[in-house]
């Protein structure tokens, strides 16, 4: 009996997963982040920067696509690439600090808002 339960509130719980991930649908700026992606544009940014939250909220379930940069956890690459302030964009290996409008990304990168 107890195994029945257990196996009926497993088998509930990931039809609710299921459901609850196909409702999500895609996200508003999917293609647009993928285009940047595609393109080479990086975000490099860090989990306590506000404005890098700020981004990434824009971008809401798209943000998954955007090549983002951790600089808490690869510090080693930022300074490398000579990231000094947070969020940076870097676009065609020139960098963009702050920050960015979707308009402004989208001209940069060539990428269709």
């Amino acid at each position: 009996m107890k195994q029945k339960i257990i196996f009926y509130f497993l088998f509930g719980a990931m039809i609710l997963i299921l459901l609850s991930a196909c409702s999500r649908g895609p996200g508003k700026y999917d293609d647009f982040a993928k285009c940047l992606f595609d393109k080479g544009v990086t975000m490099y940014g860090t989990e306590w920067c506000s404005h890098c939250q700020n981004q990434k909220r824009e971008f809401g379930s798209s943000f998954q696509y955007i090549d983002y940069v951790d600089c808490d956890l690869q510090a080693r690459e930022c300074r490398k690439t000579g990231v000094n302030g947070y969020p940076t964009w870097k676009i065609n290996g020139e960098s963009y600090p702050g920050e960015q409008r979707f308009d402004r990304l989208a001209s940069l990168s060539g990428c269709e808002l």
